[in-house]
């Protein structure tokens, strides 16, 4: 009796991890998040597979579901988007299904702060510029036991999930350390079809966010390294020497 927990990367379905294509090719049971997760990789499960959407189920509703059905001997997989490991809630399903005696397999996926680099050609950290990176959120219905504003103070890349809808209050908060003129990626459906990005500085951030009606999947990365050039790392510098280049 096992559940597998499987990230479904950003969208894109050729952006899925081996396994977890195969995993959702030879799934009885598909339970995924239809509104975060595309039909086009809900697609890739046969034709016989039952499948499950989610977005209207509580907690209470969704474990009896794939308790059950794994029970029964059933390939059950659960589908979330990303990389369940930021922001996926998946700590409650598995505790609740080790309370019911089902075994848990997680599938990490690609996160989409991976495929906004991608997408703009850049890295999160460059020498002499940035060595950090911080994956936050602004505080709405779940309260943050950190300061977004402490946060920003580090002055490090920093890849802010599901604010959209409180974009103003966020920032008002980045304002209080970043300069104003802070190169800002807002990144909207990433891996989908209806993919936009948008390269702003920090004052603009949340206009146009309002200008373009962008409520939810929307991923801000505030980075200094987005308005400089690239710096010379010392791992290929020829006076630098390694276990691999004394």
């Amino acid at each position: 009796m096992k559940v597998y927990i499987v990230g479904a990367g950003p969208g894109d379905p050729e952006l899925l991890t081996v396994r977890a294509m195969r995993l959702i090719q030879q799934a009885d049971v598909l339970v995924y998040a239809d509104s975060l997760v595309p039909p086009a990789i809900v697609a890739l499960a046969r034709p016989d597979c039952t499948r499950i959407p989610t977005k209207s189920l509580t907690l209470e509703e969704l474990i009896p579901l794939m308790v059950d059905r794994a029970r029964a001997g059933q390939h059950v997989v659960r589908l979330q988007s990303g990389d369940v490991s930021i922001y996926g809630a998946i700590a409650e399903q598995i505790q609740a299904l080790h309370q019911a005696g089902v075994a848990v397999e997680i599938v990490p996926g690609i996160g989409s702060l991976q495929l906004a680099a991608a997408r703009l050609l850049t890295e999160w950290t460059l020498p002499g510029v940035v060595q950090t990176v911080i994956l936050t959120r602004t505080p709405g219905a779940t309260p943050m036991p950190e300061n977004l504003a402490d946060l920003a103070a580090h002055r490090a890349t920093l890849a802010l999930y599901l604010s959209a809808r409180l974009v103003d209050k966020a920032q008002a908060e980045l304002q209080k350390h970043y300069t104003s003129d802070t190169p800002v990626a807002i990144c909207h459906r990433l891996g989908w079809p209806q993919e936009r990005i948008w390269l702003a500085p920090l004052t603009e951030m949340a206009a146009l966010t309002h200008r373009e009606n962008l409520t939810r999947t929307t991923l801000y990365v505030v980075s200094p390294v987005l308005g400089v050039q690239a710096g010379r790392s010392c791992l290929y510098h020829p006076q630098h020497r390694h276990l691999f280049r004394p």
